[in-house]
């Protein structure tokens, strides 16, 4: 007769992989000391979770249940004012004017968190922070419980403090974000397009890796690939805008 321990393990078992069945859930944590309103944006045929935006107050969390290969992004807005229609803006990362997002990507600079959770070819989940789209508060991406070869995407320092002055965005006096290369230039050879649209052509720059190395796990440009693509299968992901130290 199967002991109370032995029934415990298998029904475990089989709770986790039903949830890896069917899809995955997005835990969105603000660790910041203000307000965030995360932007949600699915990618090509697929659906935009709690319709691309909401209000996350200081040490608030939501939970999102994506489906099982789902793709998107996810970025945070700043200094955000909205009237009871939804319609307003934000200091960095905007979509449109508009509190729920509905299908509108982030101006940027915004910090990224890009991922693929499966495919028709693997059933991997790839997932990683980017800056190239700049940088406007520290964020990071990791697994629940943790697994084997899951990494942690990151960039948990706040690079507004040390933004080269081309590259910054000021409002009041006050740096709300740091460009990338790419938008600051507007260039092929920043922005890694046309001639330049292949890793043996396009290489980073200064500014790249300046990036790199205050956040060495996140994207500094757009063929950063080796150390900042982070692969795992897990059930349960955590979101954190401003992550401890």
């Amino acid at each position: 007769m199967p002991t109370p321990l032995f029934v415990l393990l298998i029904l475990f078992h089989l709770i986790a992989a039903l949830s890896l069945t069917n899809g995955a859930q997005l835990i969105l944590v603000n660790n910041c000391i203000e307000s965030v309103w995360p932007g949600i944006l699915g990618g090509a045929g697929h659906p935009t979770p709690q319709d691309g935006g909401f209000h996350l107050g200081s040490g608030e969390e939501v939970v999102l249940d994506v489906a099982e290969k789902w793709s998107g992004r996810i970025w945070a807005r700043q200094g955000c004012n909205f009237d009871e229609n939804g319609k307003g803006s934000c200091d960095t990362g905007d979509c449109a004017g508009q509190l729920h997002c509905r299908g509108a990507g982030g101006v940027p600079p915004a910090t990224v968190v890009e991922m693929t959770l499966g495919s028709s070819v693997s059933p991997l989940h790839f997932y990683d922070v980017s800056l190239v789209d700049g940088f406007n508060l520290p964020v990071s991406m990791k697994p629940v419980g943790g697994g084997i070869g899951c990494g942690i995407a990151s960039c948990e320092v706040d690079l507004n403090v040390c933004c080269p002055s081309a590259l910054e965005v000021k409002i009041g006096g006050k740096v709300v974000g740091c460009k990338s290369a790419c938008l600051a230039m507007q260039s092929a050879k920043y922005c890694c397009t046309g001639d330049y649209a292949n890793p043996k052509t396009c290489k980073p720059t200064l500014f790249a890796h300046l990036f790199k190395a205050i956040c060495p796990k996140a994207y500094s440009y757009a063929f950063d690939d080796a150390t900042s693509l982070n692969k795992c299968r897990a059930s349960r992901y955590v979101i954190t805008f401003c992550p401890p130290k």
